[in-house]
């Protein structure tokens, strides 16, 4: 037993730290070769786990080889746009000026049903109303409507809103966030005074304390359990 919690905490581990390595951008959409590479990782980490009798390294190996294979693809791929547009496509045209491009779908293998889907997933419903509508290489879909019906901004409007800057949680259910505070620039002191302006008297009665750059709060108690 013991070695099956070993073994399974090593290969764990290894995930993790190769995928940390490959970079944040992998942990979300994922191109077609990062896709076949993390499919097959996933493959050769399960077989250590299922047979004991095979040797740990045979599993931990090939995934330090295909990490070291997707960090070579994409650093190449940086340095060469030939070579990234062969591994990973370019993106496709599905609209242009408000006109579907019939040969694009085609080429992309997408018919009218997912293209309306996942413009009514952006909050459009006619595609008369899109500039530009782009299937990325990683199979999302970027919409780039007409000005006239783009969402109004301030700056339309002739206003200059309050930069309200990067809000810090400070209070995370009931634990304080040190680090967070003083990077607020505000103490332990301040702090207890705006908890007790509000009708708390601890900070483990807190769920939320968030402070924003322009000294705006948002507070929420602690439910009762």
């Amino acid at each position: 037993m013991a070695i099956i919690i070993i073994r399974t905490l090593v290969v764990y581990f290894a995930l993790v730290i190769s995928m940390r390595l490959m970079g944040k951008r992998q942990l979300s959409e994922l191109e077609l070769p990062e896709l076949a590479i993390a499919v097959l990782i996933a493959d050769l980490a399960a077989h250590p786990l299922q047979d004991i009798g095979i040797p740990l390294m045979n599993g931990l190996l090939p995934i330090i080889v295909l990490s070291c294979c997707e960090l070579l693809i994409s650093g190449a791929a940086l340095r060469h746009a030939g070579l990234r547009t062969m591994l990973f496509g370019r993106p496709c045209f599905l609209i242009r000026r408000g006109k579907i491009d019939q040969k694009e779908m085609r080429r992309c293998r997408l018919n009218l049903e997912e293209l309306y889907e996942e413009l009514r997933a952006q909050s459009v419903t006619d595609a008369a109303q899109v500039e530009y509508a782009v299937l990325e290489t990683d199979g999302t879909l970027s919409v780039i409507l007409y000005p006239e019906f783009r969402p109004l901004t301030a700056r339309d409007m002739g206003l200059t809103p309050q930069d309200t800057g990067y809000p810090l949680i400070l209070i995370n259910d009931g634990k304080l966030m040190r680090e967070n505070l003083r990077q607020a620039g505000r103490d332990e002191v301040w702090l207890r005074r705006e908890l007790k302006r509000r009708g708390a008297s601890a900070v483990s009665e807190v769920y939320l304390f968030l402070l924003d750059g322009a000294g705006g709060v948002y507070y929420l108690p602690k439910e009762a359990v």
